[in-house]
C-alpha cells in the first residue's frame, strides 16, 4: 500500500468538515445589518463623548480616541462605497 494515498485520503478527511454548510450561519443579510448597525453605535458614541467633553465631563484623551474610531469608520465606509460605486461603474460598462 502507498503511503501518500493514505496520507491524501486523511488530509480529504480533515478538510471535509470545513467544505460543509454551516447551519448557524446568519447569512450575508446579517452581517451587513451587524456592521451598519456598529457603525452608527460608533458615531453615536463619538457624538456622546465630545457633547460629554464639551460640558467638561470626559477627558480629552478620550475625546481624541473616540474622533480617531469615528474617523476610521467614516473612512471604512467611503471607501467601500467607491468600491461598490467602481463595481456597479464596470457592470454597466459590459458589453450584452
Amino acid at each position: 500500500m502507498d503511503i501518500r494515498s493514505l496520507s491524501a485520503a486523511s488530509s480529504y478527511a480533515s478538510a471535509r468538515p470545513a467544505t460543509q454548510a454551516d447551519p448557524n450561519h446568519q447569512g450575508a443579510g446579517q452581517g451587513l445589518r451587524q456592521t451598519f448597525s456598529d457603525f452608527a453605535a460608533t458615531l453615536q458614541h463619538s457624538e456622546q463623548t465630545a457633547q460629554a467633553a464639551m460640558i467638561g465631563q470626559a477627558d480629552p484623551h478620550a475625546l481624541v480616541q473616540a474622533l480617531a474610531q469615528t474617523e476610521l469608520a467614516v473612512e471604512t465606509a467611503v471607501t467601500v462605497r467607491n468600491k461598490v460605486v467602481e463595481a456597479y461603474q464596470e457592470i454597466l460598462r459590459m458589453p450584452v
